[in-house]
């Protein structure tokens, strides 16, 4: 499999509310063109989850730097926010905390998404402006 050169994939929730809604965000404020998209649910997603060893029923956030490693749930989500520039300088706080516990957090937050945010029929196309940011 081929990844593009340079960038960061983001594997997220296709079909949470409040996932595209963070998908959204990253786009917003990625100045720097570090990162790409796939939903999990998609072909694309589910090689790239093959290729790196992880469970095809990975219900987490991932980031996957090609060549250099993964990061799922809480890790991943703090990792991304770290790219985004000062208005997210307040995640850097959550870095502090022990994985383990940053990640209870995380799994209790992602047990009620569906929940609090709802759920779409189908996986979140990008517009024809995001296209490039999609894999």
């Amino acid at each position: 499999m081929t990844f593009p050169e340079g960038k960061k994939i983001v594997l997220f929730d296709g079909v949470c509310n409040f996932c595209n809604d963070t998908v959204n965000t990253i786009i917003e404020h990625d100045k720097n063109d570090v990162f790409v998209f796939a939903a999990l649910q998609s072909e694309v997603g589910q090689q790239i989850i093959k290729h790196i060893g992880l469970n095809p029923k990975i219900d987490s956030i991932v980031l996957y730097e090609p060549g250099v490693a993964y990061y799922i749930k809480a890790d991943a989500a703090l990792r991304i926010f770290s790219h985004l520039g000062s208005k997210f300088f307040y995640t850097k706080f959550f870095q502090l905390f022990p994985n383990g516990l940053k990640n209870i957090a995380y799994d209790y937050f992602a047990k009620n998404r569906y929940k609090w945010y709802g759920k779409s029929e189908s996986c979140r196309i990008p517009t024809p402006a995001e296209k490039a940011k999609f894999l």
